[in-house]
């Protein structure tokens, strides 16, 4: 089969440039290979999707909880916090009503209104450019797994965000860890961004989306800090935690990929 046809169909999304991502090159990465096809044989094709996100759902709770463990601590040191208060006092030296107006309307976008609605269109124009079920699956575990940590690490850390007087209108009122904007902005982003690279053929398409998904993410990160809504160890640790949730919901994805690749393999032999 050439290179060309190779990408066409239900084998392009297989790769990312000339990697496969059937191929797993660690000993960990073929152990879970071998733990999906196990799965893939006795509950169906896509336990080997659905399982461990399933199970990656429970992590994200364990993960949750221990950042909260080690984000007290390390708080209650003064270690990142001694990053925060001068961060927060030079977005205060550049702030000016322009300034605000603009960042306060570029944040709206990662808010509990626009950040759905555009998770919503980007999941809608996925499954008619690929027709495949695949971004709904993707992009809703990615979303209800961010959407857990958040709702779930506010509680169990219960920071107080900075005063009010530092900070720019309309003020917000929940625990200041993890920042919700910081975390859904990367995690959406960079599932979007992944599915995206899957079907582009050209490196410097896909660089440049990548790029996009980088830049969104971290800006809206750092509007949160701007606009003194959050810490700046808040946005850090909930980007942190956004790469390890789209880390485990992208290894779920590969390891469907190669349980339905060999599968196809296998039947294809005489």
């Amino acid at each position: 089969m050439t290179d060309e046809r190779r990408r066409t169909g239900s084998h392009q999304e297989r790769y990312v440039g000339e990697q496969d991502l059937t191929t797993w090159r660690t000993r960990l990465g073929r152990f879970l290979v071998r733990c999906a096809r196990w799965l893939a044989r006795r509950l169906g094709p896509h336990a080997a999707l659905l399982v461990p996100l399933v199970v990656g759902l429970g992590i994200v709770v364990a993960m949750t909880a221990a950042s909260a463990e080690v984000y007290e601590s390390v708080m209650d040191q003064d270690d990142a916090a001694a990053l925060d208060q001068p961060l927060l006092d030079a977005a205060m030296s550049v702030r000016s009503p322009a300034l605000d107006a603009l960042v306060t309307a570029y944040t709206h976008v990662g808010g509990v209104v626009w950040m759905p609605v555009l998770t919503v269109a980007a999941m809608l124009a996925l499954v008619v450019a690929r027709r495949s079920w695949t971004p709904v699956v993707l992009i809703t575990v990615a979303a209800a797994g961010s959407l857990l940590m958040t709702v779930a690490g506010k509680p169990l850390v219960g920071r107080a965000r900075p005063d009010l007087e530092d900070a720019v209108p309309p003020y917000e009122y929940s625990a200041s860890f993890p920042s919700g904007h910081s975390l859904n902005a990367f995690v959406v982003a960079g599932i979007v961004a992944y599915l995206l690279v899957l079907r582009q053929r050209a490196r410097l398409v896909r660089v440049l989306t990548i790029a996009a998904a980088v830049v969104f993410a971290g800006t809206m990160a750092l509007s949160r800090v701007y606009l003194g809504h959050h810490w700046f160890t808040d946005v850090l640790v909930s980007q942190t935690l956004g790469a390890a949730w789209l880390a485990l919901v992208i290894t779920a994805h590969r390891l469907h990929l190669t349980v339905r690749q060999r599968g196809a393999a296998d039947g294809a032999r005489p």
